[in-house]
């Protein structure tokens, strides 16, 4: 049975989608780019923003990391506190811990905002580490945030540990460390999506996620 918890941040703890969205409008609104209706911009959330510029937008590496810090300026002032914490998402935090389950945040997200929204749901006392990006772009692929979290907390044997999360990039970054990965259906994921790339265990909900992990 698996007693390390990883769980992925926006998509999978939170509803990030007003913040993020948001954030990306307005710094594609520097490049002239005007984005009307903010829910095309859902693809944003999961992914790393560098990659997501890139990708969805043929920016240039310079572009996107340029692109990035736009973004940040509006989301340090407003979307950091445009999220929703999912219904029940407490209730089921507070019973793994309850099941003595050790619950740690890997993020793409910059650490020090995962911090502050966590702590603005006043549940940041769940998780006994939370690890995230920084803003110089290091750590900025998921894999690269889970070496860190691991690291941090000297885990050595992954045996132990599980991964959860609402992307692919979350299965993928896992599965460098041999770590298996559940894919919650509540997020911005796919159950394709979560095929394709090898996700172990697919969640419905919060009870059928809490029931896989307990069962495990």
């Amino acid at each position: 049975m698996s007693n390390i918890i990883l769980f992925d941040l926006d998509g999978t703890i939170i509803d990030p989608i007003e913040g993020i969205t948001k954030s990306v409008q307005y710094a594609l609104k520097h490049y002239g780019i005007f984005v009307k209706d903010n829910n095309t911009l859902s693809n944003f959330i999961g992914p790393p923003l560098v990659e997501s510029f890139c990708e969805f937008y043929n920016f240039s590496i310079e572009q996107a990391r340029e692109a990035t810090c736009i973004y940040r300026e509006y989301f340090e002032k407003y979307g950091i506190y445009q999220n929703k914490l999912y219904d029940g998402m407490e209730l089921f935090l507070s019973k793994l811990k309850e099941n003595n389950k050790t619950l740690m945040v890997a993020t793409s997200k910059p650490q020090v905002f995962a911090k502050k929204i966590l702590n603005n749901f006043n549940i940041d006392n769940y998780f006994d580490f939370i690890g995230g990006s920084e803003f110089d772009g290091s750590r900025e692929t998921k894999a690269q945030v889970i070496q860190f979290v691991l690291s941090s907390n000297n885990i050595k044997n992954t045996n132990d540990v599980l991964m959860v999360g609402d992307r692919k990039h979350d299965v993928i970054g896992a599965a460098e460390f041999g770590i298996p990965t559940i894919g919650v259906l509540y997020g911005y994921g796919s159950r394709e999506e979560f095929e394709a790339a090898g996700a172990w265990k697919i969640a419905e909900n919060l009870d059928d996620l809490y029931n896989i992990i307990q069962n495990n």
